[in-house]
């Protein structure tokens, strides 16, 4: 998508390396799972760690297969790996860089998808980052994505910060749902402008959700029509009030909070 041939820093096996995001999409979909590492045990679905090897190129992917994915009574069965794909799409058409590199392949336990993992301090999360301006900012960043993709489970430890000190966004199995789900720890920016830099980016978006156009097209591999049409529609809802929405009624807020 649009910010694929920006560079990315990745933790090799003895260096950090920088290679652009589609050199990593392009080891993540063809590379040999060369070894598992087991199973992350923080996970509800099945979850593991891998090592992926491409020509030259090694890195540590984190590997959701279809099978392993806990049966919920308002996804559709087997859908949560695709979710995770579309929100990369949408992350790298917005050029926001919140989801990291994911792809949707076979790997030992058949298809699932496998996402670049991002070395992080486990114990340093949304609720214990320092706050600061710019800080405020990704996270404005963050209250708009996941509007967009009405993420059900923003928990705060899906923030997680890389060496350089970059925050991305982990664990988007839940959604792009048709219905309202929206429940997330970020709900501090109810009710305040979006800011005009972000609005500028979702028109960028909304147009590139037109029926055959680009996201449109690449989003149907992995969501259903109806889906795919609703993205569009938060969007343009959000473009059209140019304010972060106050809680609605239901559970708002994930469950266990980290």
């Amino acid at each position: 998508m649009d910010s694929t041939d920006q560079p990315l820093s990745i933790d090799g096996a003895e260096e950090v390396r920088h290679v652009t995001v589609n050199r990593v999409l392009e080891a993540l979909r063809c590379g040999a799972i060369a070894e598992q590492h087991g199973i992350l045990g923080w996970s509800s679905n099945y979850t593991s760690l891998v090592t992926l090897v491409d020509g030259d190129l090694e890195l540590l992917a984190v590997y959701k297969p279809q099978r392993g994915e806990r049966p919920l009574w308002d996804f559709p069965e087997g859908t949560l790996c695709r979710r995770e794909v579309a929100a990369f799409l949408v992350s790298a058409t917005l050029d926001w860089d919140i989801v990291p590199p994911t792809v949707l392949r076979k790997g030992p336990k058949g298809l699932g998808s496998v996402q670049l993992f991002i070395h992080h301090n486990p114990e340093e999360h949304f609720f214990n980052f320092t706050s600061t301006p710019e800080l405020a900012e990704r996270m404005k960043q963050f209250a708009a994505f996941d509007i967009v993709t009405n993420n059900a489970d923003r928990k705060g430890g899906h923030f997680i910060r890389d060496a350089e000190g970059h925050i991305w966004g982990i664990d988007q199995g839940l959604t792009f749902n048709v219905a309202p789900k929206l429940r997330t720890v970020l709900w501090d920016f109810a009710g305040e402008p979006v800011p005009d830099a972000i609005l500028s980016d979702l028109e960028k978006l909304c147009a590139s959700l037109e029926p055959g156009a680009r996201l449109d097209r690449a989003l149907r591999t992995a969501l259903d029509a109806r889906e795919v049409r609703a993205v569009q529609k938060r969007v343009k809802r959000l473009l059209q009030d140019k304010t972060y929405p106050h809680p609605g009624p239901g559970p708002n807020y994930p469950w266990p909070p980290i």
